[in-house]
């Protein structure tokens, strides 16, 4: 049987120019989380199967890579984070101090059809704050996803976020009479604008027995870009809607963490899924090319799924396959080149005891070296230096080396200098300063 030399479909091998890219794009990720003050957690990428029917119902097994273990017990590969955070989290029950600002950086696999940016195994960045009720957790999490996108080199022309309350709607369905038994199928429609026709959403609103009159009044409100206009609506009616004024605290917040000309309001962002208790929000590059950057939003109710106990909580998930896909499509992003700072050449193998020990000596003091393992001429050990793009090589000729001395070659501008060997080793460092 001839072996497959491709990886199963939806899933990516990372050759060593390729992970150089996905390092770069966790750098950012972690690097931004660190200094927002989120600490870092990881899990197996084995769970229960049931923590993701709890979650999200039946309907997800069909999106899963699960089975049967040898010991009888139903696993998946993890198809998302947020689960498994709330198990580590209701797992300790009281003993872990609030509020929690945890991170992940998890690889996640689901079986679902492909398409441009969505692939069956992908990385995502989990950012959540747990046992904040107030729009700060909300505010907190986009900044620090903003600022990300901000050492991408994206900027207020590049994306936006767009934002919504799932509590809005639903004080809008009900004051428009909507049945609230229908409420889940008319976010599952409404989810879908932008990616299918107005028209046909209308129809299958219509066949949820929606009149057509209360349809014309929700896709006028679904157009609008203004909060003030659902105050007023509320107001009419005679309904306190808490969701306005999370909303207006909300971009108020944004105001001053000088990300507001990101942010835009969008009451037809609702998110699928049903979990989500309160903001809601999708980040898209502002041409509308992919699929979105980041969502995520408030999911309350979650914890008490699997604690008993509700906890307020609040997260976004940013996936690597889009973000890699916009900033190439831009060409904003070039591969990043291998680095290593020293490459040792002796000159034939009665050397090679000493650059060993002149490797060892470089690598102690903090600076990346590699020597050349097998025989060759000093022309072709410097292609080999030059292909491993070392930034100096070391020539460890025989009679220099007598004497002590070694020859440093800068590959960069080809300039070659004399330095005696224990003069150089004290600080091999130095001589990596621009």
């Amino acid at each position: 049987m001839a072996v497959q030399l491709i990886p199963p479909r939806g899933t990516r091998d990372f050759y060593p120019d390729d992970l150089r890219i996905r390092n770069r794009i966790f750098s950012v990720w972690r690097d931004t989380a660190l200094r927002c003050g989120f600490e870092e957690y990881d899990s197996s990428i084995l769970e229960h199967e049931e923590l993701y029917v709890l979650k999200s119902g039946p309907e997800i097994l069909g999106q899963l890579y699960n089975f049967v273990d040898k010991g009888g017990r139903r696993v998946s590969l993890r198809p998302e984070m947020t689960p498994t955070l709330a198990r580590m989290i209701a797992s300790k029950g009281q003993a872990l101090p609030k509020p929690i600002k945890w991170f992940s950086i998890a690889q996640c696999f689901r079986y679902e059809r492909m398409s441009r940016g969505r692939k069956r195994e992908h990385y995502q960045w989990n950012l959540d704050i747990v046992g904040v009720p107030e729009v700060t957790a909300e505010a907190e999490l986009l900044a620090a996803a903003l600022w990300s996108l901000e050492q991408f080199g994206l900027r207020e022309s590049d994306v936006v976020v767009r934002i919504s309350h799932r509590g809005l709607l639903g004080s809008v369905l009900k004051v428009l009479r909507v049945p609230e038994d229908a409420w889940p199928h008319v976010f599952g429609v409404i989810d879908k604008r932008g990616k299918e026709p107005d028209e046909s959403l209308w129809r299958q609103m219509e066949s949820l027995g929606i009149p057509p009159a209360t349809l014309k009044d929700l896709f006028s409100l679904l157009d609008q870009t203004r909060i003030d206009v659902f105050a007023s609506f509320f107001q009419e009616k005679g309904m306190d809607a808490g969701s306005v004024r999370d909303l207006e605290a909300l971009f108020s917040l944004l105001q001053g963490y000088a990300v507001a000309g990101y942010c835009e309001f969008a009451p037809a962002i609702v998110r699928g899924l049903p979990y989500y208790t309160g903001i809601v929000f999708e980040c898209f590059d502002r041409q509308g090319r992919f699929r979105a950057l980041f969502g995520g939003g408030r999911y309350d109710n979650l914890f008490k799924l699997f604690s008993g106990q509700d906890q307020p909580a609040v997260g976004l998930g940013f996936g690597d396959v889009v973000i890699q896909e916009l900033l190439e499509y831009d060409g904003r992003w070039q591969t990043p080149p291998r680095s290593l700072d020293f490459f040792l050449v002796p000159f034939s193998e009665g050397q090679r005891p000493a650059a060993a020990e002149i490797l060892q000596r470089i690598r102690r003091q903090g600076a990346s070296a590699d020597l050349l393992l097998a025989p060759r001429k000093l022309k072709g050990a410097l292609r080999e230096a030059s292909r491993m793009q070392a930034r100096i090589a070391i020539l460890l000729l025989p009679d220099e080396l007598r004497d002590g001395v070694l020859v440093l070659r800068n590959l960069e501008t080809g300039q070659e200098d004399r330095m005696g060997k224990a003069d150089f080793l004290q600080n091999p460092l130095r001589f990596l300063r621009p």
